[in-house]
């Protein structure tokens, strides 16, 4: 009986990550607001019945996509933080987060998203996932501001949100105006300005 329990759970987990998956991608091209449960069930081939039996709405479904997306991107971070250099370290952190925000359009998306006072329970979950990785960035410009001798003129968490805010901004005008972005150099150019 255990056994048929398990499998019947693993069948459902599995059932739920592959709608996340497909919904990831569809709110990836048409936004959050631009993207309906029917139209998921009818990309995913089942009916909103089905949807629903795994899911309470399109806000839980968002939410664990964007779990899913700030999940990436936090690896994307931290795989920056295995070079060796703190100098190394920064501008592989910038250039994959660059990298990862222009494969990633969620993360685009999720940034340029306005929503009514019944959806802030998304808004609220956005701020705490850019705090996750806000948190894995900030040794990091620590670890700068200390090896430049910064430390009595800098607040690293300010510097953190500069830092954020600088390369999100460049991914949303880099997306607005439908260009590719050169994250080698523009890590350089940052590094410049910053630092």
């Amino acid at each position: 009986m255990e056994t048929i329990a398990k499998q019947s759970g693993d069948v459902i987990q599995d059932t739920q990550k592959h709608i996340i998956n497909t919904a990831r991608r569809f709110f990836s091209e048409y936004s959050y607001l631009g993207v309906s449960m029917n139209d998921i069930a009818k990309k995913l081939g089942i009916t909103k019945a089905a949807l629903y039996y795994h899911f309470t709405g399109k806000a839980e479904i968002y939410g664990k996509v964007l779990d899913s997306v700030f999940s990436d991107l936090n690896l994307t971070i931290a795989h920056a933080l295995n070079e060796g250099t703190v100098d190394k370290k920064l501008h592989k952190l910038i250039k994959n987060y660059l990298d990862f925000g222009c494969k990633e359009k969620n993360l685009i998306k999720a940034l340029m998203l306005k929503l009514s006072p019944a959806d802030s329970q998304i808004t609220k979950q956005i701020s705490q996932l850019r705090e996750q990785a806000a948190y894995l960035i900030q040794p990091v410009i620590e670890e700068v501001s200390i090896s430049k001798n910064l430390t009595k003129k800098v607040d690293a968490s300010l510097l953190t949100s500069m830092l954020t805010s600088m390369m999100d901004g460049l991914l949303l005008e880099y997306s607005f105006l439908n260009k590719k972005i050169n994250s080698a150099k523009i890590s350089d150019q940052i590094v410049a300005v910053l630092f």
